[in-house]
């Protein structure tokens, strides 16, 4: 009997992870499936009211027959089987399972702070919060009594709150961590918090204890004035403030220079400078310290230093290892780190070395174990560690809260003529690549082409950014005049300035103009003018000259080939080695911005020989040896004039005469003579035909109407600069001419005010209502306070347009907080304004919403509206949305929502938007096409893509500004249509990452004593085990009253009401309340054991799994059947094979979360989480609970009731505490 052949498995679909990109399958009818190494969930296909199945072997979440009958894992060929046991198990038994791994509801994000055990100094000014799951972590008892706590308390010039932070960094100080290294603080507040006065507090302590040199390291030099305002506020007038910019590199406690004590105030700038003579600042700071220095270094904004451990591919910034550096010079110094982003990635923290959180002593032998255990740990491992630092007594942060703030998006279409401009602007850039690509191909010796493009597509970018902005200046002046006359100021707010563009121009044109520049034609002229590739431009003989020419071949030699014949260039052998350190000491380009003192009286270093000026003198010096021989007998150099021996120069010259000779300085410009053969004409006439191309498309770029720079457009159409304050990173600028007619050049700075200066002086203007206009940029802005200050004249409310937002929002939030700061009158009114192009609503619409929750990535919970993070684009939700998008529109797999502007019963509109996207996308470099013809279609374009591209997210959103607008915008749409959807099917499925949560039930109550498990050496901080009993079920009175009330505030739908299971489970069928809740045809469940649902149904799996009870009676019997049930069993019944330690679905609860300090027995909880059988318990959890009885606050680690015995084992002591 012939055996039937093999069931072949179905073939599957190739993907890479988004997040360790490898690379594995997926068999057909598999809906959702984990990396096999990194265990991401990775999503195939979208179908919310398909039955799916979780294979128990694979995790695969597979779609299911209809009929649920026994069927083979498509991934794993297991087979799937609805009988266990004998026992039905069922979807509801799924659902249930899943509610149990989501472990609860987000609840809100921030509250009211106030110091929890520091009672001494006035309230603070203005409101504070601090995140929920901060505020449930205690700080360490403060043993640290100040010497200046009786001043503070007479002058209060500190309010509570910067009292703690007082108390708190110098208590840290006294400590050391385990490498021996002085312990250091982190002061994480937000911006506006008062961070400035804190620090000078801290330094007036200090300077009390006879510590009376320190160093404060900020971003910009103005900020030196407001270090001297702060120190002056605390009563310390009579400490000084040095700024290290203005000071020579000797020793600073020298006799000439005389700084012997006061505040070192420096820039990250200064601190990586150098001079000519090879003096740095950090040896210059170091010496001024000396052996021993215990005194204050402050790292202000010290987000500068970041990417010290840089991604792959990268270098760490000088600035992050010099950072690094002066710390282990100085090992003794009490380090404070300041910056409302300072931590914003774990990455970023590697500088952060005085907190002890890794190296020698602690469980993480160096930064690099610490990062990857942060990064496998995932959001969970993030915010374990912000909560750990506060409770170890190294770490505060707080928040001015935003009450009395407005946002508003405003809305700044692209006017019919700025539309049209920026469609040909697209055409001009497309048409550019592709005249480059045919020039490229035409060159006989082919270039190195990645520099090439590389500044094609940062100038591709650059215009387009620029562009945008400019599309909104006719808004943002009217909104400007529209505030002045409701008798407001305005701060705009934007990024870059163009002041490159515009200096350009000004050497190029002169210091008189037509009109304003154009920022965006400059760069693109500049683009062209300098990179587009010629071949090199044959330079003709005179026609006299050809047997000269074959001659001087002849002449030439053997050793010259027929091919590459050129004329011989002779080299200058190197100089000496002092002249050559010399030379490339004063051609090294220094790092510092700052005005450092170079070399000091040395202005001798000259780069090259000096020419000599006695050309007709019958002797002259051989340039390389230095001997001096008859003219007649040196070579000169024809373009330079200096002299060298025939036999000096590389290689000698000793058998042939050279009429012209080149030394190796002026050999670029050397002419070449052509082999013998080649056809000069031609190469003319390619050279030529060249030109005329380069030429036309400078002629194109000229015909293009492109705005203008748009700060000097602005500030031009508001008043000028008599009216207008300007607070950016630019020396110079363009003014309307007196005459009205045509613009000048001129610097910022006059006869009063210095360079240095200017900034502060148009800031004071602003204040003193002199000008009630001010445009800040975030080079010069840093650190600025704009608020409505009581300690000023302008009091008026602010109103902050945002003309151009970063793709950074943790930017944003620090421009934003320049006028939201503390001691303000009022709150700014925010208005941010965007085009309708690309992703600059989208964007700026979850900036707001970050703004509004007071989500500013601030460290210890991430839960700042989950619609935030479903829009942060740069995650893996958006890269796998990304792949998505690129596989459809190469057609290699179907598009998972309907493209804008398509019908999905017209396949030919769909067909229609995928060939337009894709010649879209090849003309910005996403794509790369390839003819492949056949007999169908002779002319068929296949695309590919990159490996590297399918998932950068900032390519993708850059490269999409230089698509014409229509098509922009659809791509845009359908990007974010996939990402909202994926975002959609997580959270249904309970799989979307939300950080924190909050486990709720009607009654929570600790059981029994908590347990310390560690105790830490340094802070006596502890780590603690507590037990919680849960009651999360919902009796039948409180599910009629749910049902009742929503019903009689008019929300309800026709489909509210009390359903039961269609199929049964265990003997019996289920009920549960179904809501409509605020999204479309999503549903709230409510069941009688485990209460609400943290996951919504949509409407049609809910009717597919459920049938609607129409009797009330009947509904009443089946809810409270199954609620007395779950008190004793769960949802498994009696014979459930993990016993007592199973929950699902049971309505009494035991919980056990472990709070307190969580890093130092990270590798007890890792061993434990990775020994559980089901995959969520081997991720990290953070919950925050709230007893019913006292309000009792606790967050901490989720430890799964089958992990506690493991997590316990190894630890060495546990005790009981007292009640």
């Amino acid at each position: 009997m012939n055996q039937p052949p093999p069931q072949q498995p179905p073939p599957a679909v190739r993907a890479r992870c988004a997040g360790c990109r490898t690379y594995f399958h997926a068999a057909q009818g598999v809906t959702e499936l984990p990396c096999p190494k990194c265990q991401m969930p990775h999503v195939f296909s979208i179908d919310p009211s398909a039955a799916r199945i979780r294979c128990p072997a694979c995790k695969a979440l597979v779609k299911g027959p209809s009929d649920l009958s026994k069927f083979p894992c498509p991934q794993c060929r297991v087979e799937l089987d609805f009988l266990v046991d004998g026992e039905d198990v069922n979807e509801l038994l799924n659902e249930v399972e899943q509610d149990e791994d989501d472990g609860g509801m987000a609840g809100e994000t921030f509250t009211d702070y106030r110091p929890a055990k520091i009672s001494i100094g006035p309230p603070h000014p203005d409101p504070i919060v601090e995140t929920s799951s901060l505020s449930a972590v205690q700080p360490p008892e403060p043993t640290y009594d100040p010497k200046i706590k009786d001043d503070l308390e007479c002058s209060k010039t500190l309010s509570c709150l910067q009292i703690e932070t007082l108390v708190y960094a110098c208590q840290r100080h006294l400590q050391h961590v385990p490498n021996g290294a002085r312990a250091g603080f982190f002061i994480g507040d937000g911006a506006g918090v008062g961070k400035g006065r804190t620090v000078a507090g801290l330094i007036w302590e200090n300077w009390h204890h006879g510590r009376r040199k320190a160093l404060w390291i900020s971003v910009g030099s103005d900020l030196k004035f407001d270090a001297r305002r702060d120190l002056d506020d605390m009563g310390a007038s009579c400490i000084e403030v040095h700024a290290l910019n203005k000071l020579p590199y000797s020793k600073l406690d020298s006799k000439s220079v005389g700084v012997r004590e006061g505040v070192i105030f420096s820039t990250y700038s200064s601190l990586i400078a150098s001079s000519d003579r090879g003096r740095t600042r950090i040896q210059q700071l170091v010496q001024w310290c000396g052996p021993g220095f215990d005194g204050l270094i402050i790292f202000d904004e010290c987000h500068k230093a970041k990417n010290l451990v840089p991604e792959t591919g990268k270098k760490p910034t000088r600035t992050g290892e010099v950072v690094l550096d002066i710390q282990a010079r100085l090992p003794e110094a009490r380090v404070v780190y300041c910056s409302a982003t300072g931590a914003s990635e774990p990455r970023n923290m590697a500088y952060m070395v005085r907190l002890g959180l890794w190296g020698g002593g602690t469980y993480f032998r160096d930064f690099g174990e610490f990062l990857g255990a942060l990064e496998k740990g995932g959001v969970g491992a993030l915010e374990l560690v912000a909560m750990d630092m506060k409770a170890r007594g190294m770490y505060l942060c707080r928040t001015l809260s935003y009450k009395g703030a407005e946002f508003e998006i405003i809305d700044a279409p692209l006017e019919d003529r700025m539309l049209d401009v920026y469609k040909k602007a697209t055409e001009v850039w497309v048409d550019l690549r592709e005249k480059l690509l045919s020039a490229i191909a035409l060159l006989p010796e082919k270039p190195n082409t990645r520099q090439l493009w590389r500044l094609y597509w940062a100038s591709h970018q650059h215009f387009f950014r620029h562009l945008c902005m400019s599309a909104k200046v006719p808004t943002a002046v009217r909104l400007v005049k529209q505030a002045l006359m409701e008798d407001k100021c305005v701060v705009i707010g934007l990024q870059s300035t163009g002041e490159a563009r515009t200096e350009e121009a000004v050497s190029k044109l002169g210091y008189e103009l037509d009109d304003f520049i154009s920022g965006p034609r400059e760069l693109l002229l500049k683009y062209v003018e300098e990179h587009y590739p010629l071949p090199k431009k044959p330079e003709l003989p005179p026609d006299d000259s050809v047997k000269e020419l074959q001659r001087k071949r002849h002449l030439a030699g053997s050793d010259v080939s027929g091919k590459s014949r050129v004329r011989k260039v002779a080299k200058c052998q190197a100089p000496s080695d002092t002249e050559s350190d010399e030379e490339s000491e004063s051609a090294s380009v220094p790092e510092s911005s700052d005005s450092d003192y170079g070399p000091e009286g040395d202005e001798s270093a000259a780069s090259g020989f000096e020419s000599s000026d006695s050309d007709f003198e019958e002797f002259q010096k051989c340039e390389i040896c230095s001997t001096e021989e008859e003219r007649e007998n040196l070579l000169q150099c024809s373009q330079c004039g200096k002299y060298a021996h025939h036999s000096c120069v590389v290689p000698p010259i000793v058998d042939f005469v050279l009429e012209e000779w080149a030394c190796h300085l002026c050999k670029g410009r050397n002419v070449e003579y052509f082999p013998s053969g080649t056809n000069i004409v031609e190469l003319q006439k390619s050279y030529d035909t060249a030109m005329e191309c380069k030429k036309k498309i400078l002629e194109r770029i000229h015909a293009l109407d492109l705005p203008n720079n748009p700060l000097d457009d602005i500030i031009d159409q508001l008043g000028g600069h008599d009216k207008v304050a300007e607070i950016t990173g630019r020396k110079g600028m363009l003014v309307r001419a007196p005459s009205g007619m045509g613009v000048v050049y001129q610097t910022r700075n006059s006869k009063d005010v210095t360079a240095e200066m200017v900034n502060m002086h148009e800031k004071k203007l602003f204040m003193e209502a002199k000008k009630l206009v001010a445009v800040i940029s975030e080079a010069g802005s840093a650190g600025v306070s704009l608020q409505a200050d009581r300690r000023v004249r302008n009091q008026k409310r602010r109103v902050h347009l945002t003309l151009e937002l970063p793709w950074s929002a943790d930017r944003a939030i620090q421009q934003f907080g320049r006028t939201h700061r503390s001691n303000q009158v009022s709150a700014p009114e925010y208005r941010i304004l965007f085009t309708n192009l690309g992703g600059e609503r989208r964007f700026a619409s979850a900036v707001a919403k970050r703004l509004e929750s007071l989500g500013a990535l601030t460290q210890g919970d991430r839960r700042a509206g989950l619609s935030l993070s479903a829009y942060n684009y740069d995650s893996a939700y958006g890269k796998r949305a990304l792949m998505i998008l690129y596989r459809g529109i190469m057609e290699l797999d179907p598009l998972p929502v309907v493209p804008p502007g398509c019908l999905s019963d017209r396949p030919d509109t769909i067909q229609g938007f995928i060939k337009q996207a894709k010649s879209a996308l090849v003309s910005v470099g996403i794509l790369s096409d390839s003819i492949l013809g056949d007999d169908i279609d002779p002319r068929w374009v296949s695309c590919h893509i990159n490996d590297k591209d399918i998932h950068d997210i900032g390519r993708f959103l850059n490269r999409l500004l230089g698509i014409a607008p229509e098509t922009q915008n659809r791509l845009f749409e359908l990007f974010v249509n996939i990402l909202d959807l994926l975002v959609q099917n997580a959270r249904i499925d309970g799989n979307l990452d939300t950080g924190i949560i909050d486990l709720k039930a009607n009654v929570i109550e600790l059981q029994g004593t908590p347990k310390t498990v560690y105790v830490d050496q340094m802070s006596g901080a502890s780590t603690v085990l507590f037990t919680f009993i849960l009651d999360r079920g919902v009796s039948w009175e409180l599910a009629n009253t749910m049902l009742n009330e929503k019903q009689k505030a008019g929300f309800g739908s026709s489909g509210d009401g009390f359903y039961k299971s269609r199929r049964e489970w265990l003997g019996k069928r289920h009920f549960i309340l179904a809501f409509e809740s605020s999204a479309p045809a999503m549903y709230k469940i409510v069941r009688p054991p485990v209460g609400e649902s943290p996951r919504d149904m949509h409407l049609a799996e809910l009717t597919r799994k459920y049938s609607k009870v129409s009797s009330i009676e009947e509904a009443q019997k089946g809810w409270e059947r199954e609620y007395k049930v779950s008190s004793k069993q769960c949802m498994h019944g009696p014979n459930c094979k993990l016993g007592k330690i199973c929950s699902v679905g049971l309505r009494l609860q035991e919980v056990n979360v472990l709070g307190g300090v969580i890093l130092p027995v990270w590798g007890n909880i890792q061993m434990a989480l990775s020994k559980q059988a089901r995959q969520i318990h081997k991720r990290l959890r953070i919950v925050r609970v709230e007893t019913t009885s006292d309000n009792r606050h606790i967050v901490g680690l989720l430890v799964p009731n089958a992990a506690v015995k493991t997590v316990l084992h190894g630890l060495t002591w546990v005790i009981e505490l007292d009640d």
